[in-house]
């Protein structure tokens, strides 16, 4: 039996849970680490409404989710704050990425710094050979070195996420998840009666959960009216309340109404320009504004060695489809990214992330520049 100490990253969701579960079976002395990363009522997230409080605040549910979890799975629980980390590391950066209209990705930035920095340094210094995450990756060795390769659930597959972490980072960490789907995950958390086995999965951005993404902003970012511009014919076709909520090649939540005497055929957004404040769209049914073959990308965190020019595969939102593509290096921190079908709705501010054709992440950096062919698309 393995007896390596190895503290996991216990969220009060069913995929810690049953991780936590899966590593005692395979013989470690496994020990859950509850991370508190946002104070919710010290940034006013609540702001206006009386009656959240301490008691209710999403988080502290959380945190009652893992300690009954916990106890279920007979393993001590910890808890540990990283809110000033979090606050200098991860969410400075989300706040000036939006001022300048990029779309960055925090959850990123909250593995690099967060998960896979502050809290392997606590599982270091509290005596932990290894720490462990409840993400749907897989580790895998390589001619003796450790790297990242996608997850058997290809539809919950999180390497997207992880795409900032180094070879060291995940030589010291495990991955239970990896080989088995989310229903198994279910199966498993219910054969166990888990209090959490059927809690639903949190979505949207990390630090804010469930709650109004632009009312969320809207307390640090004060919202500002602006035109919302046809970009073929230069006419104002709706209004908008800050140019960097809106996103390229977004379809929903507009607000334009239908025009007289024209089909209705929705709009969705080519391009932004939050220092005019002014949101540029075109009907719903031409979208070769948004499309593009060339993207530069920076902030590099190159893992897997891999030749240039070899024939790769890379992503550019979590969840949505690979393209197939080529890299060439243009320096120690930025390369071109050519995909051999056009892409769809690229941002300056996201992340792209490079596989091998087997599913090992190459590694990945932040959009820095679009464009199709020749011709920029995010100036």
């Amino acid at each position: 039996m393995n007896k390596k100490k190895i503290l996991i990253g216990f969220s009060g969701g069913v995929d810690s849970a049953v991780a936590a579960y899966l590593l005692k079976k395979q013989g470690y002395q496994v020990t859950g680490c509850f991370m508190r990363n946002w104070d919710a009522l010290a940034n006013n997230d609540y702001l206006g409404n009386p009656t959240i409080n301490n008691s209710c605040c999403p988080q502290e549910v959380d945190y009652q989710d893992a300690v009954l979890a916990a106890k279920i799975l007979k393993i001590k629980l910890l808890r540990i704050d990283f809110v000033k980390e979090y606050w200098d590391y991860v969410f400075t950066y989300f706040l000036k990425e939006y001022r300048e209209g990029r779309t960055p990705n925090p959850d990123i930035l909250c593995n690099k710094y967060i998960k896979f920095d502050s809290f392997l340094k606590f599982a270091k210094k509290k005596g932990f050979s290894l720490i462990a995450m409840g993400h749907y990756a897989k580790r895998v060795k390589v001619n003796g070195k450790y790297y990242l390769k996608k997850a058997k659930d290809l539809n919950k597959d999180q390497t997207y996420f992880l795409s900032q972490i180094n070879e060291k980072q995940i030589a010291s960490c495990l991955f239970p998840l990896g080989n088995i789907d989310k229903t198994e995950v279910r199966k498993i958390a219910n054969k166990l009666k888990l209090n959490i086995a059927n809690k639903k999965d949190s979505t949207g951005v990390c630090f804010i959960g469930e709650r109004h993404f632009r009312q969320f902003l809207n307390n640090y970012i004060p919202a500002k009216p602006g035109k919302i511009v046809d970009i073929k014919n230069k006419r104002v076709v709706g209004k908008h309340n800050g140019a960097f909520y809106y996103t390229i090649g977004q379809r929903k939540g507009l607000g334009i109404g239908g025009i007289a005497g024209e089909k209705a055929e929705g709009w969705v957004v080519v391009k932004k320009d939050v220092k005019k404040n002014i949101v540029y769209v075109t009907k719903g049914n031409d979208e070769s504004l948004i499309m593009s073959n060339r993207i530069i990308v920076n902030h590099l965190n190159m893992v897997y060695p891999i030749k240039e020019k070899t024939e790769i595969n890379v992503k550019f939102r979590y969840r949505e489809k690979d393209y197939r593509a080529s890299f060439h290096v243009i320096n120690k921190d930025a390369l071109e990214i050519k995909v051999k079908q056009k892409a769809r709705a690229v941002a300056t501010g996201q992340a792209a992330v490079l596989y091998t054709k087997s599913g090992i992440m190459i590694g990945g950096g932040t959009i820095s520049e679009v464009y199709l062919d020749q011709k920029r698309l995010d100036k």
